[in-house]
């Protein structure tokens, strides 16, 4: 796909775009900051709760993966309702149920009992994420998508490199807090935030620019018409829910994206346990809170660079290739990891896994609003991630499992890299069917 020259932009345009942004961006990504801590905190919580439970590796791996088995499911209905009542009201139902969820899961006294609620909090997480991405589209037009996504999305890796530690001294320094034990400590702490932003989010958020009172009646009718505009392109499929459903695009993009969260969760459920491993591999002895520093490294540097790609990628109107290169070289990094003879240059290939995720993730998310529009799109978008969140069933279970079988984790990190490299070749193949309009 070769880029296209774009119009000059006006003065309104950057005006509106900058008030939009500042507005929702900062909102959306610190709501975005605690969803996907809650959802991955339990790699942190299993260095103390996996003894307490008599968790094995597989049981881990089933546990954090069960998550996604309610969260598939609810996905795409989740996401239907959220265009039907609008994103305030349901952005907010998705954040006070997840919360009250992540504080229950604080008096699970067995693995089934944990297991179970993680599944309710898939449920109740459901359509958080897609619903966003779908409102995005519905603010701000196509040529500042990408790098205000990756500004959204910078939660995720700030999520990861602060989390870590926060969630690691939390479980170190919180245990026996009200009696409980420090993993339990965490689960409390984590909802609480959820439950709180979740009703501010009722009366914060904005469903469409039309409704928007912060804007000045120039700027709202600029904004209202731009994306209107954008979406009569003839190109696009719109109208219905079956449309999303039988568009082969919409598969094809899932399973790219497939590729790239599977090496995103792998990652992050097992990265704490890896870095622990060096005890045993290189004989060196860290705390929990140490721990937690050296897992935040990758995702900071990762995070760092997603911000300027994501600026690269609307700079130069080029997609694919910003999605398949940095998933291709996450891809070739993240099996060598295990076969370096010093923790300094297997965490190095980690963090350029880390970068190569990061990076592909706010572009990939482009390419599906090139050819989706209104309840189709809002369909597709969901459709997608449920497709591609599989992964987050299938990684942490299959890694966990190789790592049962074999007693060694290089075999689960071979299998993220050939995934990861699969997704990078199919979204080139694809290139010829998405071509983005910058």
């Amino acid at each position: 796909m070769s880029p296209t020259l774009r119009p000059a932009r006006t003065d309104l345009e950057h005006q509106v775009t900058r008030k939009v942004a500042r507005r929702l961006i900062p909102f959306l990504g610190l709501a975005y900051f605690i969803n996907y801590l809650d959802r991955t905190n339990i790699g942190i919580a299993k260095l103390t709760m996996s003894t307490e439970l008599g968790m094995t590796e597989t049981m881990f791996g089933l546990a954090s993966g069960l998550f996604f088995a309610g969260y598939l499911l609810f996905e795409v209905p989740s996401n239907i309702a959220l265009h039907r009542f609008g994103a305030r009201r349901w952005i907010a139902r998705i954040m006070v149920s997840w919360g009250l969820v992540m504080m229950a899961m604080t008096w699970a006294s067995n693995v089934e009992m944990l297991a179970g609620l993680r599944i309710v909090l898939g449920i109740a997480e459901a359509g958080f994420f897609p619903g966003v991405l779908f409102y995005l589209t519905l603010w701000f037009p196509r040529a500042y998508r990408v790098r205000l996504t990756g500004l959204f999305m910078l939660a995720l890796p700030v999520s990861s490199a602060l989390g870590s530690p926060i969630s690691s001294a939390i479980v170190e320094y919180g245990d026996g807090l009200f009696g409980l034990s420090g993993w339990r400590v965490l689960f409390l702490f984590s909802g609480l935030p959820a439950v709180l932003l979740g009703v501010v989010t009722w009366f914060y958020l904005t469903d469409r620019p039309a409704e928007a009172r912060w804007l000045s009646t120039a700027e709202r009718d600029w904004l209202t018409s731009t994306l209107a505009a954008e979406q009569q392109a003839p190109a696009e499929t719109k109208g219905s829910i079956r449309a999303a459903f039988t568009d082969p695009r919409v598969w094809a993009l899932g399973f790219v994206y497939f590729g790239i969260t599977y090496g995103l969760y792998a990652l992050s459920f097992f990265l704490p346990s890896i870095v622990a491993g060096f005890k045993t591999t290189f004989g060196l002895h860290l705390n929990l809170m140490t721990t937690g520093l050296i897992v935040a490294v990758p995702f900071a540097i990762g995070g760092a660079v997603m911000v300027l790609w994501s600026r690269h990628s609307d700079r130069t109107g080029e997609r694919v290739w910003h999605v398949a290169v940095p998933t291709a070289v996450g891809a070739v990094s993240i099996p060598l990891a295990l076969y370096l003879d010093s923790p300094l240059l297997a965490m190095a290939a980690v963090t350029i896994n880390a970068v190569g995720v990061f990076c592909a993730l706010p572009v990939f998310w482009y390419l599906p609003s090139t050819f989706l529009s209104g309840v189709t799109a809002a369909t597709g978008i969901a459709l997608i991630n449920s497709i591609g969140n599989l992964s987050g069933f299938g990684a942490p279970f299959l890694t966990g499992w190789l790592l049962d079988l074999t007693g060694n984790p290089r075999a689960g990190l071979w299998v993220v890299g050939a995934v990861m490299l699969a997704a990078a070749a199919l979204v080139v193949a694809l290139r010829q069917q998405h071509r983005a309009t910058p």
